[in-house]
């Protein structure tokens, strides 16, 4: 029976491998559990789970969580980040999250380059590397574009992996294509000289997985995509 599981998860990830590398959409989240997902760190410290997001009544920079729902949602300030199995290169992302007021997270891309979810609602223009859209030490975005607390709000992210030779020397950089926030461009064609600190495995690669920062506050992600991109010349 042991024999039989084994056989079909790697039929599985063959099939979805294929998938991904024909550019057709995958959903990274089954909106059931975390399978296909792992955290970073001792699994018991984790606060990811599943249902339905919403802020709690009476205190806005907390997320009450309904049974039943399809939404990954980290419940708490203290708990982990959260990062699937699969790895892409270039590609495109499209998801949405929920902040509560005043909390903090992160989409790597790549596990790598984090992307800055941060409640910035009100705030103008006047952004820094800490607010919603930054590239987090490299860019801040062109705008601020981020919705109020407790809204859904939508990214969608554009990257090309960096490259690297058979010797396994890096040959081009990262790059940030677009990032667009609830409809608004906030970034285009941006350079990722280096990877961002705090990611999965601390080091650039020609592939790599999504990760949610879960260490920061309490955030919830839902309508989670990933496209891979054909080959483009730089």
């Amino acid at each position: 029976m042991k024999t039989a599981w084994k056989w079909i998860v790697a039929v599985s990830w063959v099939v979805f491998a294929a998938v991904a590398e024909a550019g057709e959409t995958v959903e990274l989240f089954n909106g059931t559990d975390l399978t296909g997902w792992q955290v970073k760190g001792s699994p018991e410290k984790s606060l990811w789970t599943v249902g339905t997001a919403s802020l709690k009544t009476g205190d806005p920079r907390q997320i009450a969580v309904a049974p039943g729902g399809s939404e990954l949602i980290n419940a708490g300030s203290h708990g982990l980040d959260l990062y699937c199995d699969a790895k892409f290169g270039d590609a495109r992302i499209e998801l949405e999250v929920m902040v509560p007021k005043g909390s903090n997270s992160g989409i790597y891309v790549m596990g790598e380059y984090e992307i800055q979810v941060l409640d910035s609602f009100g705030k103008g223009d006047d952004l820094g590397m800490g607010d919603m859209g930054a590239i987090y030490s490299f860019a801040v975005p062109r705008k601020n574009a981020c919705k109020a607390p407790g809204q859904w709000q939508q990214f969608v992210i554009e990257y090309l992996a960096p490259r690297f030779n058979a010797a396994g020397n890096k040959t081009a950089n990262a790059r940030i294509l677009k990032v667009t926030l609830n409809g608004e461009t906030i970034h285009e064609n941006v350079e990722l000289t280096k990877q961002t600190p705090g990611g999965v495995a601390g080091k650039e690669s020609a592939e790599g997985p999504l990760m949610f920062q879960g260490n920061h506050g309490p955030v919830a992600y839902r309508n989670i995509k990933i496209t891979p991109l054909s080959a483009r010349h730089r």
